[in-house]
């Protein structure tokens, strides 16, 4: 069984950097691809980056391409989003997520099996 708890947001003024983690309890960690999505207050579930089981291979939303970096750490069973020059409309709660297909990258919420809580951040301007 997969249980993912995030941890790590906060209130952050813009052009800071915050880092997201995402452990999970259980013992499959290293075979599932991951993710990161967030969900600003009014809108919809976005995704924002996605890396796959191996940690070689990521993808990220034109948002936040250059700014954000997802890695994992398997022997530690934690994935991470390191958020550099954040802005404003960065603010979300932001969810990782776990899909059972590991070998790829996916962007769809659907794809994925398993979600964390949720963790707040909060770019101020």
């Amino acid at each position: 069984q997969v249980q993912l708890v995030e941890s790590g947001g906060g209130l952050v003024q813009a052009g800071g950097s915050l880092r997201l983690s995402c452990a999970d309890s259980g013992r499959t960690f290293s075979t599932y691809a991951m993710g990161w999505f967030r969900q600003a207050p009014g809108k919809e579930r976005e995704f924002v980056a996605a890396i796959d089981w191996s940690g070689v291979s990521t993808y990220y939303a034109d948002s936040v391409k250059g700014r954000f970096t997802i890695s994992r750490d398997n022997a530690k069973n934690t994935e991470y989003l390191q958020m550099n020059s954040l802005k404003p409309e960065d603010t979300a709660v932001y969810y990782c997520a776990a899909s059972a297909k590991g070998g790829g990258t996916y962007l769809w919420g659907s794809e994925y099996d398993y979600w964390g809580q949720g963790t707040q951040v909060t770019v101020s301007s």
